[in-house]
């Protein structure tokens, strides 16, 4: 099953030089075991734009959907057996990236 791990962050700074390479440290794990699918790091919620177009008249907006001191601030996306396996690489990663790590498995379809 796959499972989204969601980076959040409350901090307007970068990973350090030392996060970084525990992250990186992390993503050969990840890779070296099976488990790596994607991962990505996300640019400041400002950077961000937001597009609703439910009532077939597209709104755009600059900035995050939602303003929040927490903003999400990478992903992993990984294959894992099941949620015992997804929460343990997630306190890894959490460790790694020193970030909290939000768990969602991820829909078939």
């Amino acid at each position: 099953m796959r499972y989204l791990l969601s980076v959040i962050h409350d901090e307007t700074d970068l990973a350090t030089p030392e996060e970084m390479a525990a992250i990186d440290e992390f993503n050969s794990r990840l890779v070296a075991e099976g488990h790596w699918v994607f991962a990505g790091g996300l640019g400041y919620p400002d950077t961000a734009t937001t597009v609703d177009n439910r009532n077939g008249a597209a709104l755009v907006s600059d900035g995050p959907y939602l303003e929040s001191k927490e903003y999400l601030a990478g992903i992993w996306i990984i294959e894992a057996p099941d949620l015992d396996v997804a929460l343990e690489l997630a306190t890894e990663g959490s460790k790694a990236c020193n970030r909290k790590v939000e768990v969602r498995p991820l829909l078939d379809g």
